[in-house]
């Protein structure tokens, strides 16, 4: 299970997603692979400052913020600390 199918079975962070109005399909989390890696090396590790991209019907949106984990619990929760949103260019 990869980190943003268990942020999807949080009610929290879809709640967050409706908010800005993001499609799930959108959603990509930078360097996720990068993140599962270093978990697999150093299960130990339980948290990382991350940028989640999305789309909506103005523009892009990121989201910044610390994701807090673990993997072989299968746990995942985001806290948000900021954003910023592009428009569409046409």
């Amino acid at each position: 299970m990869n980190v943003k199918e268990l942020l999807l079975n949080g009610n929290s962070f879809l709640t967050l997603l409706k908010q800005y109005a993001v499609d799930i399909a959108d959603v990509k989390i930078k360097d996720e692979e990068l993140i599962v890696d270093q978990f697999l090396q150093h299960p130990q590790v339980s948290k990382e400052s991350i940028c989640i991209e999305g789309k909506n019907k103005d523009g892009n949106i990121n989201f910044f913020g610390t994701l807090h984990y673990n993997l072989l619990n299968k746990l995942a929760v985001f806290e948000v600390q900021g954003f910023e949103q592009t428009a569409v260019v046409n």
